[in-house]
């Protein structure tokens, strides 16, 4: 189990402000005023977008623009918006570039709306061999693999599909540590927490308010466009089927077909720690929690204006129907250590967009 060292932790607003301040992050052009959060960066999407025949990796001995030379079919532009497809793969330089310090790695993850929106992102360096992995020490480009999976998406540059986190050293709690953080903080609103594989689990609500209450979402197919840059601009019922409580909360999911539910369990991120959602162990059911995704600091946080706060779940199933019922495990979250307290914790004057929410769909649909 990974411990924490001295000086090991994740890097706060103002850490990151820092790193662009003594030029180990540079940007194409000038950060958009909330585009630093409490402990990550939201990265925006540059100028071309190329279309490849299929997803890869450049590996040790390319660069991401090496493999495009052989790999891209054709070139869109993005300055006034474009229309990216579903089921195709488009690979997007990043108007973001690092230099990062030999002690300072990163990691990257959808945006909870790209998550709720189905649409896959995965960031890529020069000479990866994984995808959302920066290595510590990384001098060059960022780029961003998109495939929206359910509704076509118009984007542009400037939209922002992913985010990136950046840490020293390891300091994930492990099981242990875990435990006392979550009697100190409850991390979940669970008596007897789940814990393990330095997780906490979080559990699947089926029930909802009771009978013919809504507990969920399945996408559409076949849809309009989504704009990812503008708010409220499209209604629910265009593009998603409501699910509800039929009495025996279980829901059949269907594969190739995508789901937006919610935990069961609120969540709670004390301002000194940051935490991921991880997919849960797919040998124990053919489902996954489709996008892992960043929690800051201060999410759930009573004091942020968080309490009750709960995980909205993106839920797919693998290659057979699978039956899910009310309080399943679905996914863990990890914690780990903030090298500071954050200058603004997540909800409080950040322009969040989930704190205090329940089953909640992205930020694009009309409530």
């Amino acid at each position: 189990m990974a411990r924490h060292t001295v000086g090991a932790g994740i890097l706060s607003d103002r850490a990151i402000r820092a790193l662009f301040d003594g030029g180990k992050l540079v940007a194409g052009r000038p950060l958009d005023g909330d585009q630093i959060q409490p402990a990550s960066l939201d990265l925006r999407l540059g100028k071309i977008a190329y279309r490849v025949r299929a997803s890869f990796l450049p590996g040790p001995t390319s660069t991401v623009k090496d493999k495009l030379d052989r790999l891209s079919m054709h070139e869109i532009d993005l300055s006034a918006g474009a229309v990216l497809e579903t089921g195709c793969v488009y690979i997007v330089p990043l108007l973001e570039s690092l230099s990062l310090p030999e002690t300072i790695s990163a990691s990257a993850n959808p945006k909870s709306s790209t998550g709720r929106l189905d649409i896959f992102t995965r960031v890529m360096a020069d000479f990866g061999q994984e995808f959302d992995k920066i290595p510590a020490g990384y001098n060059g480009p960022l780029w961003l693999e998109v495939s929206p999976r359910t509704f076509p998406i118009v984007a542009r540059t400037g939209s922002r599909l992913s985010q990136i986190r950046f840490r020293e050293g390891k300091a994930l709690l492990d099981e242990t540590e875990l435990l006392r953080l979550h009697r100190a903080e409850t991390l979940v609103a669970s008596e007897s927490p789940n814990v393990s594989g330095g997780g906490i689990a979080l559990s699947i609500d089926l029930a909802g308010q009771g009978p013919d209450s809504l507990v969920g979402y399945r996408g559409k197919h076949h849809t309009a466009v989504i704009d990812v840059d503008k708010r409220a601009a499209q209604d629910v019922h265009d593009f998603w089927e409501p699910i509800h409580n039929r009495g025996s909360a279980e829901l059949i999911l269907d594969p190739d077909e995508f789901y937006i539910l919610v935990s069961r369990e609120s969540v709670h991120v004390p301002p000194d720690y940051a935490a991921e959602m991880t997919p849960f162990d797919p040998l124990v059911g053919e489902f996954r929690v489709h996008y892992a995704g960043f929690f800051d600091p201060g999410f759930g946080h009573s004091a942020a204006g968080g309490a009750g706060s709960r995980a909205v779940l993106e839920v797919r199933s693998h290659e057979v129907p699978f039956i899910l019922e009310h309080g399943q495990i679905v996914g863990r979250l990890v914690y780990e250590r903030m090298l500071e307290r954050p200058g603004a914790l997540y909800g409080a004057g950040t322009g969040s967009n989930y704190q205090a929410q329940g089953l909640k769909l992205s930020k694009h649909f009309r409530p």
